[in-house]
């Protein structure tokens, strides 16, 4: 199948004539009319139609567009990086991350981007919802513990666990029973106890505070508030420091990072580096949060 055709017929599409078509590309209505007539003769079916406001795909049309959509995308980019020397990373990179994460970690991840790649322009959206990386126009998104997704693909970059910690001023429960603590919790806690380490401490959190941010919840453990369960990353300093105490481990959650882009077999260059350079800032998958 001719790939200029099918490029012509989606031209014409998105252009709503050969008219237009026409001036946008600079091809001749000609050129345009012919290759989409080949076309259909190839295929025994007509693509376009004309109406009042012009040619729009029929039923046909519409159906070979959705199914070659993304291999033209693929081959277009296949040359184009081919011309470009199998193409070094270059223009806009978009990237949707979470909001903690961005705060904590992206500012440094992008700056350094940016220098190994001086003609790639960085864009991180701070989001924690499930944006959608086509409609949204997203190179890439990083996801914690992110559900099956067909579109998607990527590579675990860094793990995490959840722990309890208080400050060293809050006593320690004794082990082997359900233990009642003051507790820091986030502003969407469910009542439910704490199991740390397979069951070697159980916590009955009674909540004192309720914050929106791991961050705020942290600082409040450091100022005694009571006992918090957060990402270990975020409390590495406070912990080297002594200003926490983990109390142990919650069981059975694994945290795991995840940059991911569409499924497309050829991403652009400025994507497989951008994958390659996330996993290379944690080459342990160790998460350690400075904040």
């Amino acid at each position: 199948m001719d790939m200029n055709a099918l490029a012509d017929l989606a031209l014409v599409a998105t252009n709503g004539g050969l008219g237009k078509a026409s001036r946008a590309s600079g091809k001749s209505k000609a050129t345009l009319s012919r290759r989409i007539a080949d076309l259909e003769e190839q295929l025994g079916v007509r693509l376009i139609e004309r109406s009042a406001r012009g040619l729009k795909l029929t039923e046909a049309g519409q159906v070979l567009m959705e199914r070659t959509e993304g291999p033209m995308h693929e081959v277009i980019e296949a040359m184009t990086a081919a011309r470009e020397g199998l193409s070094a990373p270059r223009g806009r990179l978009r990237v949707a991350s979470p909001v903690l994460f961005s705060q904590l970690a992206m500012g440094r991840i992008s700056a350094g981007f940016c220098a190994a790649y001086p003609d790639v322009t960085c864009e991180v959206v701070a989001e924690d919802r499930l944006v959608d990386l086509v409609e949204e126009q997203f190179d890439a998104a990083i996801r914690i513990n992110p559900g099956p997704d067909s579109s998607l693909v990527g590579r675990c970059f860094a793990k995490d666990r959840l722990v309890v910690v208080a400050a060293p001023s809050v006593p320690v429960p004794t082990p082997g029973k359900v233990s009642p603590v003051p507790g820091i919790v986030s502003t969407t806690f469910q009542p439910t106890n704490w199991t740390l380490d397979d069951g070697r401490l159980v916590l009955e959190p009674i909540p004192r505070l309720r914050l929106s941010s791991f961050l705020m919840i942290r600082d409040a453990a450091v100022a005694g508030a009571g006992a918090a369960l957060i990402p270990q990353s975020i409390a590495w300093n406070q912990l080297t420091r002594g200003e926490l105490v983990q109390w142990g481990t919650v069981s059975g959650v694994e945290v795991a990072l995840w940059v991911l882009h569409t499924s497309r077999r050829l991403p652009a260059p400025k994507v497989r580096a951008f994958v390659d350079f996330m996993c290379a800032q944690y080459p342990d998958a160790s998460l350690v949060l400075n904040g």
